[in-house]
């Protein structure tokens, strides 16, 4: 077994191109398994752990990458669930299971806390089972459950997969909204990035009394470093809906493999009643269809307005996994 520990960010590099070819090849991946983003996480959190990345091998081959960190004996996924709607392996291969274990053998660890680990991936499945073979103790809790919609191809086709109440209910909704003034759907660019960055995250605050409190100054600060990095990759669309040319409403999203994730998002609390919120969503939804993508995730929580859009349930959960240091 290879062990490839990093103890600063400049070890990424060291791995980044294992890491880019096995997330290519995963059945399903998503912009939070990206070491660019979990490198700005590290660029933002990373005093509190020790880096562990694992490049996991064989005899004869490479198998995957663990982005790990390594904290009173307990090894986790890089990032917080506050941060990381999703965690897993890079990985396409079964038998890295059991060879990750054979390669943090002599980490002195005592427990994995493995979260927002999706169900529907190998992990899920292979993890404890490759665990428990070797003798350690597992748990899986339910952590949270991760709404989304199967896009068809046309706006026309979304509409009529809503039930009759919802459908009516959003038409109304389109119908008021646009007899208040010209509404127009702008996604930002790189000459307009940093005043929609604070836009958006003024919005964000202002929108709810839980989102203000989670936009401490270290998590504003990621969400600017990562919007960039996002953007520099061609994954970050910042959309800002206008109401006779002045913002109401604005969603970060993230354009990855197939998929538009809906990260997070902030109004006018004056325009609340035309229902700025949820008709930025659904042009997203929009947008998303005519641009061609396949599902439209709408990540953790179970918000009752990602329902009213059509979405249904997958789930994300918490593995944990202990052994005895003799």
């Amino acid at each position: 077994m290879t062990l490839a520990h990093a103890h600063n960010s400049s070890s990424f590099d060291e791995i980044r191109e294992q890491w880019k070819e096995f997330q290519l090849l995963q059945a399903w991946s998503s912009v939070f398994l990206t070491p660019e983003w979990q490198e700005t996480w590290w660029s933002v959190y990373g005093d509190r752990e020790t880096l562990s990345l694992i490049d996991v091998k064989s005899i004869n081959k490479s198998l995957g990458v663990a982005p790990l960190t390594l904290k009173d004996n307990t090894l986790r996924f890089i990032g917080d669930t506050d941060l990381f709607d999703y965690h897993d392996f890079i990985t396409n291969d079964r038998e890295f299971y059991p060879y990750l274990f054979e390669s943090v053998e002599q980490l002195d660890w005592t427990s994995f806390e493995l979260t927002s680990i999706p169900a529907w991936t190998p992990t899920f499945s292979l993890l404890p089972k490759a665990a428990s073979e070797r003798g350690y103790s597992v748990s899986i809790e339910f952590e949270d459950v991760v709404p989304g919609i199967s896009l068809p191809s046309s706006w026309d086709e979304y509409l009529y997969l809503l039930n009759k109440k919802d459908r009516h209910e959003l038409r109304r909704k389109f119908r008021r909204i646009e007899s208040s003034g010209d509404l127009r759907l702008r996604t930002s660019n790189s000459s307009t990035l940093e005043d929609d960055l604070n836009l958006f995250i003024s919005m964000m605050a202002g929108s709810r009394e839980d989102k203000k409190d989670f936009l401490i100054p270290q998590r504003e600060n990621f969400l600017q470093a990562v919007a960039y990095k996002m953007q520099e990759c061609h994954y970050l669309k910042l959309f800002i809906l206008e109401l006779k040319d002045a913002p109401v409403a604005a969603v970060m999203c993230f354009d990855y493999q197939n998929t538009r994730l809906v990260y997070n998002s902030g109004y006018l609390q004056n325009f609340s009643n035309l229902s700025v919120g949820l008709i930025l969503k659904a042009l997203c939804i929009k947008d998303a269809i005519e641009s061609g993508l396949g599902y439209f995730d709408l990540l953790r929580g179970p918000e009752a307005y990602k329902y009213h859009l059509g979405a249904t349930d997958s789930s994300v959960h918490k593995i944990r996994i202990s052994r005895s240091l003799l």
